[in-house]
């Protein structure tokens, strides 16, 4: 039995047919920019969101820049996030000339802590990007809040949480623009690069909207500055395809979270779940003591596991020029020393889940 993290042949072979005749149908009609699947596939994922716009673009990092482009982010301004996530979320900051300031997370969720962020805010604060980390939805209601009271608009990045609800509504629909990656690992995943970006703002959804491609609205007239990310017609057929499972795909998910719970519990942190949020499991992600060995006891085994992330972003390289040192915000540097990630996506198996569970219980003498 050869366990995989995430087994995408497993779901190709399962939905071959609608996949090939996707792809086939966008190479008869060549139409392989801005086809007409990109625009089926923004229209029905902004109605699944509850927006009034979704915009294609070439990936889920361009889908977090020009959402800060659109808000006019640039040198001098700030624009704060979490430490401990992907470097993406981060760098796009970087790349416009901000600064990016950290506010460490919260234990319970792994997610952005609002009174953290609310401490940092200055004048000079032109974003919050809260991070739905591993598909669990950040504390929304008090980062709007603070949103409201201080002026600062919220960029979500719910690159790993496509389909997760807080109290009911959908990721990507709280604050004033969502961003989404379709990378193939993602609960809605590509057979290559892409990403979305959702608001309900007219204005800014025709800015970011001409900002994907080339700062233009009119061919050849160029309103703002922009770049090149739009969406392939063949990535969005397959995404259309995928897309009418995307709730089924994350129910498994959840059940086979709740059977790693279950098999768990007692011998490792286990992820915490709230009767408010949808948590739709990007990760299944353990906290140990003896993350480490446990990793390279799993390998041995067969079994393949992965941890984000190992250092937090304020303490790598490309950001010890912001001056943080260690220490500075614990919660994330405790948890990138425990955290470990196991084999999840829809195509699991009970007899690998028990497989993994009892392996795990068998290095810790359980």
């Amino acid at each position: 039995m050869k366990i995989q993290m995430v087994d995408l042949g497993r779901q190709y072979r399962e939905i071959k047919g609608e996949i090939d005749d996707s792809i086939q149908s966008v190479v008869d009609s060549g139409q392989f920019i801005l086809g007409p699947d990109v625009k089926e596939l923004e229209h029905d994922l902004a109605d699944y969101v509850g927006v009034k716009h979704a915009i294609g673009c070439g990936n889920g990092t361009d889908a977090l820049q020009i959402a800060l482009m659109s808000l006019g982010v640039g040198p001098g301004d700030e624009v704060i996030t979490t430490p401990f996530t992907f470097v993406a979320t981060a760098e796009v900051a970087a790349l416009l000339g901000a600064k990016t300031v950290f506010a460490d997370v919260r234990e319970d969720d792994f997610n952005i802590d609002p009174k953290e962020v609310e401490r940092k805010i200055t004048g000079k604060t032109k974003a919050i990007v809260p991070v739905h980390l591993f598909g669990q939805p950040a504390m929304m209601d008090e980062l709007v809040e603070i949103s409201s009271s201080r002026g600062v608009p919220i960029v979500e990045d719910a690159a790993q949480a496509f389909g997760a609800e807080y109290k009911g509504k959908k990721m990507c629909s709280l604050g004033k623009i969502g961003c989404v990656s379709f990378f193939p690992s993602k609960n809605l995943g590509a057979y290559g690069d892409g990403g979305m970006i959702f608001t309900s703002d007219d204005d800014l959804a025709k800015k970011m909207r001409a900002i994907v491609s080339h700062g233009s609205e009119k061919k050849y007239y160029h309103d703002y500055i922009g770049v090149n990310s739009r969406l392939d017609t063949i990535q969005a057929a397959i995404l259309r395809v995928k897309f009418r499972r995307l709730d089924r795909y994350n129910e498994l998910r959840s059940g086979f979270a709740g059977k790693y719970t279950e098999r768990l519990k007692g011998a490792v942190g286990t992820p915490r779940t709230f009767s408010d949020r949808k948590h739709i499991f990007h990760q299944y992600t353990i906290r140990t003591g003896r993350r480490d060995q446990m990793l390279d006891y799993l390998k041995e085994n067969g079994i393949p596991s992965a941890v984000y992330y190992p250092v937090p972003l304020h303490l790598q390289k490309a950001y010890q020029y912001a001056g943080y040192k260690a220490g500075d915000f614990p919660i994330s540097e405790k948890l990138s020393r425990e955290v470990l990630s196991l084999p999840m996506h829809p195509h699991l198996l009970d007899e690998e889940v028990e497989l993994i569970t009892a392996t795990i219980k068998r290095f810790l003498g359980k």
